[in-house]
């Protein structure tokens, strides 16, 4: 369980992780829609995990490699943003969050049941 500091960090890294990737880090990825669905810090606050969805993007995983690249600049321009706020810039890690992926499936093969009426 996070403690309410880390809490309060992660929230802060996903909110400028998302203005960085949806107004300034534009010109990098192009036209592809990045949203940070959720991020999670470590006790000591060194390492921020953030899991990144996609949109207008034919290859996920490319674009996902494409942000990897990337994460040197992202990590100097977060630290630039939050420079007054935190005292620790984490080191970033980006992963694939296909949750809402996960949940199309499941609805389609949950719809896809067939099941019996219950006698009464």
């Amino acid at each position: 369980m996070e403690s309410k500091r880390q809490l309060q960090y992660s929230k802060l890294i996903q909110r400028e992780l998302s203005e960085i990737f949806q107004r300034d880090s534009k010109h990098l990825f192009g036209n592809a829609f990045i949203t940070v669905t959720r991020t999670e810090i470590s006790p000591d606050l060194s390492v921020a995990k953030s899991y990144l969805s996609f949109m207008l993007v034919e290859n996920k995983d490319q674009m996902l490699e494409l942000v990897r690249e990337k994460t040197k600049s992202i990590r100097q321009v977060l630290g630039n943003k939050i420079r007054n706020q935190a005292r620790i810039i984490p080191s970033l890690v980006f992963f694939l969050d296909d949750s809402a992926e996960y949940a199309v499936k499941m609805n389609k093969i949950i719809s896809n049941l067939t099941i019996p009426k219950a006698d009464i």
